[in-house]
This record gives C-alpha cells, structure tokens and sequence, in this order.
C-alpha cells in the first residue's frame, strides 16, 4: 500500500504571534513494504508529520494520498484509513486502561467487528510477536509490568489490528538498554512476519542504522535528506550542520581509514565494524 504525500504545509496557531510552519511543503512517497526511518530534531517536524498519516491532523495545504485514497477530501471515511495505519504515539504504556492484557490488547480488533475466534488468534500472534508469552502474561494487569513490557502491550494491541503500515513514534524513548534492544528486535520482528510498511520515528541514528532501507532527515519542517543508509551517513557535514550525526561507527571507520586501514564506508553497526576490522586485520598479518 503506497503512502503519497503531495505539497504538504502545516501551520500551528496560524494568524497569531506564535504562527509555526511545522511542515513545510513536503512532497514523498512511501511504497508498499518499506521499512522508514523519520528522523530529526525536536521540532523539526517529524511527529506533526506522521500524524497527517492517518488523518489526526488536517493540512492547511497539499494532499495525502493512501491507497489511491485522498485523505484530505472531507468525503473520505477516516476510520476505514485508521484500519489501514496503525499509530503508535511515544509513551503508549499510558493509553493502557484495561485491566488484564489479553482484554487490553482485544480492544482495537474488537471494534473491528471481528468474530471472537478471529480476535483471539490475532491476539496470540501479537503477543508472541512483542514477545510476550500468551498463557503467562493474559491474565495479568499490564500495570503490573515493567517499563519495556507495557509498551510491548501497547504495540501488540495496534499490531493485533493488523494495519497495512505501522508508524511508531519515538518506540525506545525512556527505556533501559535491554528493553530499547527488545523492542528494536520485536520492530524487527514485526516487519519480516507481516511484510507491513513501517515509520519508525527516532533520535537514535544507531538504532536506524540497525533497521530501516531508507531514511527521510527532516529539519525545520522540510525533508532535507532522502535515502539509503549509505547514502545518509555519507553526508555527515549535513547531518552535523542540523545537530545530527552518522552513527558512531561510522567516524570509527573514518579514522581507520585515515591511519591505512581498507574498510568499507558502508558499515554503520558495530556488528559489522567487528567483522570488518576483523578481517582486514587478518589480511595484514
């Protein structure tokens, strides 16, 4: 399912002192399957956004097209697209209010108007997908889980609607190491079992580089930066320019390469540092 985006301009309390374009002019297109990464300051745009999305705000001009389906006609049917794109805000855990998982996670697909066989088997799939086991966590209250857990409820109650792209916003935001890499892994999870298009929003140009195909940099309301990780990272001077940076790697292997080392420039994670640096220090013995 392809995500058109056409001129798009967002201003908050237009006609006032406090006037802000926090989207200025954006024109991209998402297609079917690809796994995103919006990246950017505070205040750069990046939430204003992913929020035009699935129609929680209104441009004051340009046009969202989703599925052939121009979100910003006032005919257009809203729930239907919701159906389509699932929202994860940051800090979802507070958007929890049932009292045990299974009936948290229930709520989206139930008012979906599915049957209650299918709503089960969406909430089991879900839940081993975040992974969290069925039989030991249905019953519990997801106020009685850690920090990572909650949020890991609260992705499996939008994944258990099953939309065609997923947006997560700020996932990782407030975890420990542990629960940041887990959740990363459960996103990555969620891509490969469901092929869903995913927007994953983020600070974090380590967690990208372990993740997303392309990346979308944005700075003062525009898209600046458009591409494969290799290309992004290579632009380091740009990246530094809007208080970014490429991932922390990266400048290791700059530096190598400076003192005569060989290594390939498209290495982002220290995965893929250790196996390079490795094997280029075989070939020099």
């Amino acid at each position: 399912m392809s995500i058109k985006i056409e001129n798009l301009v967002h201003i908050y309390m237009q006609g006032t002192p406090f006037e802000k374009k926090a989207i200025d002019n954006v024109s991209l297109e998402i297609n079917d399957g690809e796994f995103i990464a919006l990246i950017g300051h505070t205040g750069s745009g990046k939430s204003t956004l992913i929020q035009h999305i699935n129609g929680l705000l209104k441009p004051h001009s340009g046009k969202i097209i989703v599925d052939e389906v121009d979100i910003t006609d006032k005919h257009t049917k809203l729930s239907d697209i919701r159906k389509k794109v699932g929202l994860v805000f940051q800090y979802p855990e507070y958007q929890l209010f049932e009292e045990t998982i299974e009936k948290d996670i229930a709520f989206g697909p139930r008012n979906l108007g599915l049957n209650d066989e299918e709503i089960s088997l969406r909430i089991k799939r879900a839940m081993n997908i975040v992974g969290l086991d069925y039989n030991t966590y249905k019953d519990k209250s997801p106020f009685e889980l850690s920090g990572g857990q909650k949020r890991r409820v609260a992705i499996a109650g939008v994944v258990a609607m099953e939309p065609e792209v997923l947006i997560l916003d700020e996932p990782t935001a407030g975890l420990d190491p542990k629960g940041r890499d887990d959740i990363l892994g459960n996103i990555k999870d969620l891509h490969k079992e469901y092929n869903m298009t995913i927007i994953l929003v983020s600070h974090s140009m380590e967690d990208v580089a372990k993740l997303a195909t392309r990346i979308l940099v944005m700075h003062k309301g525009k898209c600046i930066l458009d591409g494969e990780p290799a290309k992004i990272f290579r632009e380091i001077d740009t990246l530094e320019s809007v208080g970014l940076a490429a991932p922390q790697v990266t400048y290791l292997i700059k530096k190598l390469n400076e003192k005569g080392f060989n290594i390939s420039e498209n290495v982002f994670t220290i995965e893929q540092a250790k196996s390079e640096i490795i094997k280029t220090l075989k070939e020099r013995l």
